[in-house]
């Protein structure tokens, strides 16, 4: 009699035949006519006998297309009648088709409902798509707030996503005071788990000394693990970190490896840094083409750094043809995000009509912007424009005042003109001992003068 049941209950009890489906497709998982076998055999009919598990399973395979063909439409089919009887990770699934318009139209009020259904039964993963749901606003009013409280309650369960979501709300003070101490605890919590973008995250921290000391090495480790899955941040700071010798042995080539992992998946910052070590020989022989390509692939993407450096190259006619016109365009480009170098060479071009028409003013213009930023040369050239009275109208003093922030920055060509307008008396009250000062300061850097007219300058003060 106990035999019979036993062997009834074999043959009956879904739970249990879903268990030894799942018993099964785990000792053969590399077997995708061992996964479609047991989907057809046994998921399937528990599935059209209305039990939910093997109904959310069924759906989670046309959902990524295993041992199915992938159907987002078939994965609804799958989710619904199973949310539809409590099951919470159906609730879950299906909210975020809804949340996303897979195999339904996209419909924000119908996500939130599975979603809140799901978040009743405690369920974790829920839990962490509703704080996600308030921090983006869909459907709902922006609360960071509320978004903080969801990412909690999940992140208390263990759930590494959520302690990462939490940690990042503390590191940006979204919905709670900025707090780096408790954004690192639930980075590092998450971290170990193997999460890997808690990984990059804890690399971070460590990196720039956020909530814990400043630790290289202990940065170098958690990248690396991020890396090595593939993460494309981890990747591009395990590049730096190599370039610059940080809590490792500088490696050029090693740099190089990893810059370029996240370079040709798109990175900006990693292409710049590529186009930089081939343009200098780190790690690759120096190869301006290649600097060229990669710089270019970072300028498309707004980078200034690249645009700046991609119009040296074809001001210089390394790797390419030489090119003024092409070069004040990158140029341009650099200087309209306020980059104060490429507004100096901007400035430069303008003035000596290369490549464009030239425009005296304009070169004033980016002149400006550059020596605001404090471009010692760019304040010299400023200076010089109101000395000459180049696209602005002369005014000696205006050219004193720049000469003199110049020279004090250190320019030996700003000290060498400061110290002629003493000499003159020209925009300012002839002061030899003030020339005498100038001339030395800029003897002292190497710039070329008569030492005749130095001594001549000593006697006569």
């Amino acid at each position: 009699m106990t035999k019979s049941s036993k062997n009834s209950m074999n043959v009956n009890d879904p739970k249990l035949l879903f268990e030894n489906a799942l018993t099964l497709l785990d000792r053969n998982s590399n077997s995708p006519e061992a996964l479609t076998e047991c989907l057809e055999s046994i998921v399937k009919p528990l599935a059209d006998d209305g039990y939910a598990p093997a109904q959310n399973f069924l759906g989670l395979m046309y959902y990524h297309g295993l041992g199915v063909d992938q159907d987002y439409a078939e994965a609804v089919n799958c989710y619904q009648p199973a949310a539809e009887q409590g099951f919470a990770e159906s609730q879950n699934n299906l909210g975020l088709m809804y949340l996303n318009g897979l195999g339904v139209d996209q419909d924000y009020a119908e996500a939130l409902k599975w979603i809140r259904h799901a978040v009743n039964q405690g369920y974790g993963p829920a839990q962490n798509n509703l704080g996600f749901i308030y921090l983006e606003g869909l459907g709902v009013a922006q609360d960071y707030i509320e978004a903080v409280k969801w990412y909690q309650l999940a992140a208390e369960q263990g759930l590494a996503e959520s302690q990462t979501n939490l940690g990042l709300m503390y590191k940006d003070g979204l919905g709670v005071a900025e707090d780096y101490i408790e954004a690192a605890k639930w980075f590092h919590l998450a971290a170990k788990e193997g999460y890997v973008e808690a990984q990059a995250n804890l690399g971070l921290v460590y990196k720039d000394g956020l909530g814990v000391a400043q630790d290289y090495i202990e940065a170098a480790k958690w990248f690396h693990l991020a890396a090595d899955q593939g993460s494309v941040d981890a990747q591009t700071h395990l590049g730096h970190i190599y370039f610059n010798g940080l809590g490792v042995a500088q490696n050029y080539a090693e740099a190089m490896n990893w810059c370029k992992l996240a370079a040709e998946q798109g990175i900006a910052e990693s292409q710049y840094a590529l186009g930089l070590m081939y343009a200098n020989g780190h790690g690759v022989p120096q190869d301006f083409v290649e600097a060229a390509t990669w710089y270019r692939h970072s300028a498309d993407q707004g980078i200034a750094e690249s645009q700046y450096c991609l119009g040296l190259i074809y001001d210089n006619g390394h790797g390419v043809p030489q090119n003024y016109a092409e070069a004040a365009k990158w140029y341009r480009l650099a200087a309209k995000q306020g980059h104060a170098q490429s507004q100096y060479n901007l400035a430069s071009i303008y003035r000596n009509g290369l490549g464009v028409a030239q425009d005296y003013v304009e070169a004033v213009k980016w002149l400006r912007r550059a020596a605001d930023q404090g471009l010692d040369v760019a304040q010299n050239n400023l200076a010089s424009m109101y000395f000459n009275g180049l696209g602005v109208t002369q005014d000696l003093g205006e050219a004193v005042k720049w000469f003199t922030r110049a020279a004090n920055q250190g320019c030996s060509i700003a000290q060498a003109n400061l110290e002629a307008l003493y000499e003159d008396g020209c925009g300012v009250v002839r002061d030899l001992g003030e020339a005498v000062k100038w001339y030395q300061l800029a003897a002292d850097q190497g710039l070329e003068a008569p030492i005749d007219a130095l001594e001549q300058l000593q006697k006569e003060n």
